[in-house]
């Protein structure tokens, strides 16, 4: 892996606050992971003593609820950071992460972090904004699960994956979950999930090919996502 001050996915994150000097240092102790699709990244009351910089690759991460089902919170993907809330109220960790691919991370120890928290306030800003925005869309996220129908989770659910992840050569998304981490996604049994596409397939608004999605008709799946 390369050193930091010259990489560019940290660009993407809240250590672009940092100088060169702390980049070099944080460098020097950062260790670097390849983690296999279905590994786990770390799990529910781990101590992670660090955050984790994605590299490459993207991830579930991922709540259990008492009743054994897995509800995925969001995806992480190039360029963001994991671990920040754990390391900053010096908790175990709350959620679990799982390659949805295989991934490349650097692991920075606690210690660097937060000695950059006290010395640089830069640095301090864009990991609280990190976090605020965290809080947002758990916020948001809680709305839509409460209020909405499956039908539009399912469709803001595609609207937000190709806003997050963009599109591959052959124009489907370019990002493969199965059907499983789809209805984890949307808070809904694996068999709805599967209806549900096949539904908006039948209607012409996406098209299926194995794990492979494309949108076809964004203004239907707006329209849906809306509940109209």
């Amino acid at each position: 892996m390369g050193k930091c001050e010259q990489c560019i996915v940290r660009q993407l994150n809240s250590l672009k606050s940092l100088s060169k000097d702390e980049l070099i240092r944080i460098s020097a102790c950062k260790t670097t992971r390849t983690i296999k699709k279905g590994e786990t990244i770390f799990d529910e009351g781990d101590h992670l003593n660090g955050v984790f910089c994605i590299s490459e690759g993207v991830c579930k991460v991922s709540k259990m609820s008492s009743n054994g089902r897995e509800q995925i919170i969001h995806l992480v993907n190039k360029g963001d950071i994991l671990g920040e809330r754990s390391l900053i109220n010096d908790e175990v960790a709350n959620l679990k992460a799982t390659a949805i691919n295989d991934m490349e991370v650097c692991f920075i120890p606690r210690e660097e972090i937060l000695n950059d928290l006290q010395k640089n306030p830069e640095f301090t800003l864009n990991v609280l904004k990190d976090m605020a925005s965290s809080l947002k869309n758990a916020d948001n996220y809680l709305v839509d699960m409460a209020q909405k129908t499956v039908k539009q989770r399912l469709a803001e659910m595609l609207i937000k994956l190709d806003e997050k992840f963009g599109k591959d050569a052959d124009g489907s998304l370019d990002i493969a979950l199965s059907r499983e981490d789809i209805a984890n996604i949307i808070g809904t049994a694996t068999e709805s999930a599967i209806r549900l596409l096949s539904e908006f397939k039948k209607k012409e608004i996406i098209l299926l090919k194995g794990k492979s999605i494309t949108l076809i008709n964004m203004k239907e799946l707006h329209k849906i996502a809306q509940g109209f």
